[in-house]
Parts: C-alpha cells; structure tokens; sequence
C-alpha cells in the first residue's frame, strides 16, 4: 500500500520562540491522530536550522521527521557559512529540501548545484525534498514533460536512493488557488512512471506543493502520494484537516 505522506516546511516565517509553540501544538495534536500514530500516514517538517533542534525534541516519540530547507553540496571542510549532509544526518534530519524555486529565483541555483546537493543529501542518508515546476502557465501535457526533464536533471550523477518529488508550479506558489487538479495529476502521474522507471528509485514518493490546502488531497486521490503545505499549515488546527484527508485516504487505500 502507498504511504499517505503530508510535509510542510515553514520557511524563515516563525521566529525561534514562535516555532517552539507552533512545535508543541502540533506534537500534541499529532500525537493523538491515530493515522499518524499508527503508520498509515507519514509527516514530515522542515523548520530553520536553528529551529532543527527545537523540533526534534518537540515531536519526539510522535513519528514526525525533520528536515532541513538546504544542505551543502560540498563534504565537511573549508566552506565557510555551509551545513554540510553529515552534520544534518548526524543531528537527526532525515529531508533535505531541495531545489526551491525560491532557492533558483533568488539565489541563482541551477539545475547543476541542485543535482550536487541531491547526490550530497543521499550520500549522508538524507532523502532529497526535490521541488519540481514549470515556471509559467502551460500545457499539462508541457508542464508534464517540462517537469520530467527537470527531474533527470536534479538527479544527474546522484547515488542510488529514494527521492520526494514535490511538484510546486512556480505559477501556482502562493496564489488564492493551487493548480487545477487535471494538470497536477497529468504532471504527477508523469513523475511517478518516470521515477518507476528506475529501479534505484524505489520506494521515491510525488507530492504536491503550491498553495495546497484542504479538500485538495481528496480530489487528487491516488494521483499523488500526498501533500506539501506551507502557510495553510501555520495554523494546527488546519494542519490537522489535512491530515485527516490523508487518514481518509491511506484507509481507502488499505481497503482497495
């Protein structure tokens, strides 16, 4: 059965003392959900590295994992301000996020470095948060190939290993609405065999970012693997909703 998976990264939105609370309400609503405690749901969170700490303490014994917005894609050494794959496996982080368009518009992160930071991310035994999508409206069908090539780029030269591929249309990134869920499922369902089609990708997940919020998850159904929030999830209470669709869904699909 595939795994029903809800991340959320929180960008540098919260301070440290207000991750800390946002921490604590969400363990303690999480540590009663029975989907989440018994498995059939998977959640991760990516908080700021100084929040990295806070958070690994705060969802102890609660089946969250933690992630980290970016990795090095240089080996432990004389690189200056970098936090290298090593040092987040060894605190503790299981995700690196990966490749967000933020990260590409702002910082001029090619396709090249994010390869580098995926093959880094896996060497340490960290799972790449791939974030994938087209920049402007287009096509699904575009979107789809776009996307896919995007994919094997991202991936060029990176050691065997299961990967997340978020698909976020950049267009689609803090808008009102998330992207039609015709064109999400034509461009997830293209990642997945495209990941299918190599065997040292197995057990890789598509998740889908980009405004995403409540009812999204129950009309993509098994289009996707599962959801990737962000502001929506500053509030636990709907942080909570999604993860009953997801209880929903993962139930569905044991019964199928």
């Amino acid at each position: 059965m595939r795994r029903v998976t809800v991340g959320v990264s929180l960008k540098t939105y919260f301070g440290r003392q207000q991750a800390r609370v946002w921490f604590s309400q969400v363990a303690e609503r999480v540590r009663d959900h029975d989907a989440v405690r018994d498995g059939g749901v998977d959640v991760f969170v990516i908080p700021t590295y100084l929040q990295i700490d806070d958070a690994i303490a705060a969802f102890a014994g609660t089946g969250v994992r933690i992630g980290a917005q970016d990795v090095s894609p240089y080996a432990p050494g004389a690189f200056t301000g970098e936090v290298s794959a090593a040092e987040l496996a060894e605190t503790g982080v299981e995700y690196a996020e990966i490749g967000h368009a933020e990260r590409r518009r702002l910082f001029g992160e090619t396709d090249e470095l994010t390869a580098a930071k995926a093959a880094a991310a896996l060497g340490a035994g960290i799972t790449p948060v791939l974030c994938l999508g087209e920049t402007e409206h287009m096509s699904a069908t575009d979107a789809a190939a776009t996307t896919v090539a995007q994919l094997h780029l991202d991936l060029a030269g990176a050691p065997d290993g299961p990967v997340v591929a978020a698909y976020e249309p950049v267009w689609a990134i803090g808008a009102p609405e998330p992207a039609p869920p015709s064109h999400i499922a034509a461009v997830t369902r293209a990642l997945r065999d495209a990941l299918d089609a190599r065997p040292g990708r197995a057990g890789s997940l598509v998740i889908y970012g980009g405004s995403a919020g409540p009812g999204l998850l129950t009309l993509l159904g098994d289009d996707v693997d599962g959801l990737f929030l962000g502001r929506f999830a500053h509030d636990p209470d709907a942080f909570v909703a999604v993860l009953d669709e997801a209880s929903a869904l993962a139930a569905a699909r044991s019964a199928a």
